[in-house]
């Protein structure tokens, strides 16, 4: 039961920016009515700028999402949305303890991406993926007993995360062979003198490189290329693609041809403007093109959402989202690192950064955001200084201005090269 004074804000997903969103939304709409619900299938919090480094066998710190929401006044509801009734504003969710409704006023979808193990045959069998903590696990399960016996691991994908991975995996265990197969070559967003550091850097780590291999089918002892030839391995890690839930479109939302929500120049839902889209969930056109799902753009959009949910209870508009990129931070290992900084349209400026002095970058980068979200219960850090906007010729670009599908679709060239930041490498 709600009273006319409470406003329900229901925030779907507790990754980067959902967390971000919840904890954010219930300070700055406290005075105004806000009740905050969280949903959200694990109560940890995942560290997905970490899944390389447990996958290679190293510990994480254990982030509860209820002690990272403790004193919000967040209730924490453990389960995975299976429906969303966009008419009635309610979400079917299936929790431990059964079935339950859970009605909103502001719905904000932060149910992020995974890697897409559906385009090849046999990857979803018996590839592994770092989508989550469980899956981490168990390829580090394995590691141990393939070093010893002198295996192979082959890392399918020459995106940042795939590159990540493999010199991870090199690093911790230079008993085990590490292939890295890609059509393209590794880190292909990175200027050139990045990218000439970290194939430098994989090769020190005696990380075998592949470019130009397409693979057709992943079998239980490796994967197979085109032209039919066989690359054994005792394990293979899947880094290519990437796939959101298709909760929104059969809700009936507008999305774009990759389940992403198409929002207006304030994150809401194009189709249903009582939905805020944030992180990997959302088709945000700026100038440049589609901001592409990463922790560097989740959390913005995440902070931006908040306010905007907290503007419009106040009865004001607030100004369109503008976003852009600083840098593509790349760890090899954890004794190096090339960090590439951007433009706001996220190609590559001239200046890059390497070694020790990288790796203090990286590390600062991937451990900011829990305390972020623990200063954030009690000060809310102006939305300026979180981000930069892209320079004067960025702009939003409102969904009905996008010309889908030239823009919001995601098949031009930019649209391709950018996936290479976060570790994509697009099936095709």
């Amino acid at each position: 039961m709600t009273t006319d004074a409470t406003h329900r804000v229901l925030v779907l997903g507790a990754g980067y920016a959902g967390l971000m969103a919840a904890i954010r939304t219930a300070l700055r709409t406290r005075r105004t009515g806000g009740q905050v619900t969280l949903v959200n299938p694990s109560d940890r919090f995942t560290e997905r700028l970490r899944m390389h480094q447990l996958a290679a066998g190293q510990p994480l710190a254990d982030h509860r999402i209820e002690a990272l929401v403790a004193g919000t006044g967040i209730v924490f509801v453990q389960g995975r949305a299976t429906g969303i009734s966009a008419a009635r504003r309610e979400v079917v969710v299936e929790t431990a303890d059964g079935s339950r409704v859970l009605p909103y006023d502001t719905l904000v979808y932060a149910i992020g991406s995974v890697c897409d193990t559906t385009m090849v045959p046999g990857a979803g069998l018996h590839a592994c993926t770092l989508d989550d903590t469980r899956s981490a696990l168990q390829l580090a399960g394995r590691l141990p007993a393939i070093a010893a016996a002198g295996g192979t691991v082959s890392v399918c994908g020459g995106g940042l995360t795939g590159v990540e991975t493999a010199a991870e995996i090199a690093e911790s265990w230079p008993g085990l062979r590490v292939e890295l197969l890609s059509r393209d070559v590794p880190g292909a967003m990175l200027g050139d003198r990045a990218r000439g550091y970290l194939e430098r850097a994989l090769e020190r780590l005696g990380v075998r490189v592949r470019t130009g291999a397409e693979i057709t089918k992943v079998l239980p002892d490796g994967v197979e290329l085109t032209g039919g030839e066989l690359v054994p391995a005792d394990a293979t890690v899947w880094t290519t693609g990437v796939r959101v839930t298709p909760l929104a479109a059969d809700a009936g939302l507008t999305t774009d041809d990759r389940g992403r929500i198409v929002t207006d120049a304030t994150l809401r839902s194009v189709s249903h403007p009582s939905v805020y889209a944030v992180g990997d969930a959302a088709a945000v056109g700026q100038t440049y093109g589609v901001i592409h799902g990463t922790c560097q753009s989740g959390i913005p959009t995440a902070v931006y959402a908040a306010d905007a949910i907290a503007a419009r209870l106040r009865g004001r508009e607030p100004a369109p989202f503008r976003f852009g990129y600083i840098h593509q931070p790349v760890s090899l290992g954890r004794r190096d690192a090339v960090i590439q900084f951007t433009y706001g349209d996220d190609t590559p400026r001239r200046w890059y950064l390497k070694g020790r002095a990288a790796v203090k970058y990286k590390e600062s980068v991937s451990s900011s955001p829990v305390p972020t979200y623990r200063m954030s219960r009690r000060y809310a850090t102006p939305a300026r200084t979180l981000w930069t906007h892209g320079g004067s010729h960025n702009r939003p670009v409102a969904a009905a201005l996008l010309g889908r599908p030239a823009h919001v679709d995601g098949q031009g060239a930019r649209s391709r090269a950018l996936d290479h930041y976060c570790g994509i490498e697009r099936a095709r």
